[in-house]
């Protein structure tokens, strides 16, 4: 049998595991249930692809982002390992196709969302599947209890009805103590081997500054730290403005949120991850399965609403194991809005009713229609059109998900679509009647198999480039066999859209877990707390606080946050520190020296205190000390 080792330096080129995944890895060859919880860039999809690769069978994973599923899907085919994904806007005949091919043993991973379990076809395929192993990624979802429920994880359970002995890996960065044994007790892991790999980042300096300007803050660090950033902002219009502000400073920025089309976003992503833009500035829709690992900073421009959150967005820094920055920014006018906000994400009961008693009408649903179908739906226009605020809307579209009536979604992308409408005599006389259309007629024909019969997707620069015809004359001819009723063909959509899990309710008869709502508002106000304590640290390590609020008490002091390195300096008065810090400056101003000569040359001054002036001066980036102790350059200050 080929060993785990053997696997990763085959697909990955890597000579070694990192942290728990070897450990991981053979708890899964054992054929055990396992939970992995794994930092942010700790490696999760090595944990069940290895063992996968190794094993007879199909592995089914299950995640809740497309873009997660297709980047990984992506990466598998380029090292030749065969994977497909199951994700919304494919056709019955795509997904039956795909379900088809992975029956046969083509593929060895199949991705699907946990929605597409509960489907008719996906529950006809799933006895003809040999499934060896089952992955569940962002497992926290599972839990009403965490900061992502969705309710679709819950059902993933039955698959053990299914299945039987076949066994699972549920995999998450981010989860506290109380969503850990949720997930466990929801997924009915068996005697499962529960991983938690140290929560400690020891490269990565955390601090928090509350500021008069932000901007001009978010600049002095861009100038201080060089390489790739990320600034996280609250709203699409704020990353536009602050990335404009930067570019005015001859900062290279760009700015990026779900409101750009597919295009746009891809763009954008592919010229940050290659270095030719630095900075991207960003809502929280950026940063989910890209890899880089040279980010220096993370700068968060606004309070996250959960340490969750900022844990993972922050882990983006510094994931090649160099010294990074994650920095959180605030005023006080942020505290204030951040304390009011359980009462914004949890709308009173009856305002809930209310807006979906809007959307209905919206999308002109009748009682008892609606279920699998999808709406296109424009957010602002809705809201202007029904005078409803903004925020209530959106959270009341979350609540609607979490209760299993609604999914809302706004960077769906669904691909065109064709299908051939005319009967094949009427085909025969396209060429004579339209000869203009036979190039793109006929090669359709030849490349898309069973679009006679199935609606199935296409990629339009694909056609133009087999036609060998630019896109503008494709897609007029596209529209032209539609109109002339040839084909159906349907654009694809980037809109935003309303997806009915159920059929539309009478608004008043609404099914609410009341007791269940209650209880996710209180624990959400347990986790705005604890972001708002983390503002406040001032005797304890931000690593550590972090750390313990995921259940990891082993983590030591960083020494290298904002209050670690407050806490080396509190044996020095601000006269004295100025005082080492002025003479340092004298001794090392334009000259070649190491530290042990300036150590020297500063007695009698105690060198523990001289050390934490540079360690200081270090971690703000006025100085740096090389491996050979040589004080490379300083900065001004």
């Amino acid at each position: 049998m080929v060993s785990p080792q053997k696997i990763l330096q085959q697909y990955w080129g890597h000579a070694s595991f990192r942290g728990e995944q070897e450990k991981i890895i053979e708890a899964v060859l054992a054929g055990k249930d396992v939970l992995a919880l794994l930092p942010t860039g700790g490696g999760k999809s090595i944990c069940f692809q290895v063992p996968a690769l190794m094993q007879d069978g199909l592995c089914l994973v299950i995640s809740p982002l497309i873009a997660l599923m297709k980047d990984q899907v992506e990466h598998l085919q380029q090292k030749n390992i065969a994977a497909t994904a199951l994700y919304s806007g494919m056709s019955f005949f795509e997904v039956k196709q795909a379900l088809q091919r992975a029956a046969q043993g083509d593929y060895k991973f199949l991705y699907l969302s946990p929605e597409r379990l509960e489907t008719n076809l996906f529950k006809e395929y799933l006895h003809e599947l040999n499934i060896g192993l089952v992955a569940i990624d962002e497992a926290h979802c599972i839990s009403q209890w965490g900061y992502d429920f969705r309710p679709p994880y819950l059902r993933i359970a039955s698959l053990r009805e299914s299945l039987g002995h076949v066994p699972m890996i549920a995999l998450t960065a981010s989860a506290t103590p109380l969503v850990q044994g949720d997930i466990v007790t929801k997924l009915q892991l068996k005697d499962a081997a529960i991983f938690r790999q140290s929560f400690e980042k020891p490269n990565l300096s955390y601090s928090a500054f509350k500021v008069e300007s932000k901007i001009n803050k978010t600049i002095d660090i861009l100038n201080n730290v060089q390489g790739s950033s990320i600034v996280y902002c609250r709203n699409r219009k704020e990353t536009k403005r602050i990335a404009q502000l930067l570019q005015l400073q001859h900062i290279s920025a760009d700015f990026y949120h779900a409101g750009l089309t597919q295009e746009e976003r891809n763009g954008k992503q592919l010229a940050w991850v290659q270095n030719k833009t630095r900075v991207i500035v960003c809502t929280n829709a950026f940063g989910m399965g890209i890899d880089k690992p040279d980010v220096r900073t993370v700068i968060h421009y606004n309070i996250p609403d959960c340490l969750e959150n900022y844990y993972q967005e922050a882990g983006r820094a510094g994931r090649d194991g160099k010294k990074a920055y994650a920095v959180l920014l605030y005023h006080a006018a942020d505290e204030t809005e951040l304390m009011g906000l359980p009462d914004i994400k949890f709308p009173a009961i009856a305002a809930i009713k209310q807006v979906y008693q809007s959307i209905a009408d919206y999308l002109h649903i009748a009682v008892g229609l609606g279920e699998g179908n999808y709406y296109d739906f424009d957010l602002l226009t809705f809201c202007s059109n029904f005078k409803l605020d903004l925020y209530l809307v959106m959270n009341t579209l979350k609540m609607l998900e979490q209760e299993g009536h609604l999914a809302f979604t706004e960077s769906i992308f669904i691909p065109s679509q064709v299908i051939f409408t005319a009967d094949k005599n009427t085909l025969n006389d396209v060429e004579h009647i339209y000869p203009q259309l036979e190039n793109v007629m006929k090669t359709l024909l030849r490349t898309y198999e069973g679009i006679y019969e199935n609606k199935v997707s296409i990629n339009e620069k694909l056609l133009a480039k087999i036609c060998r015809l630019p896109y503008e004359k494709v897609y007029a001819d596209l529209q032209s066999l539609h109109n002339y009723g040839i084909i159906a063909y349907t654009p694809q959509k980037e809109t935003p859209q309303i997806y009915f899990l159920l059929n539309r309710a009478p608004a008043q008869h609404l099914h609410i877990n009341h007791e269940a709502y209650l209880e996710r508002k209180k624990l959400y106000q347990k986790r705005v707390e604890a972001i708002l304590q983390y503002l406040h640290l001032n005797d304890r390590c931000r690593s550590q606080y972090i750390a313990a609020y995921f259940g990891d008490d082993a983590v030591k002091p960083c020494g290298i946050c904002d209050t670690c390195l407050a806490k080396k300096a509190v044996d020095l008065t601000e006269a004295a520190f100025q005082e080492i810090q002025d003479k340092i400056h004298q001794h090392i101003q334009g000259k070649s020296i190491t530290v042990n000569m300036l150590l020297q040359q500063l007695k009698p001054v105690k060198q523990e205190k001289i050390w934490k002036v540079l360690d200081f001066l270090q971690a703000e980036k006025k100085l740096t000390i090389s491996d050979t102790g040589l004080i490379e350059s300083i900065i001004k200050y």
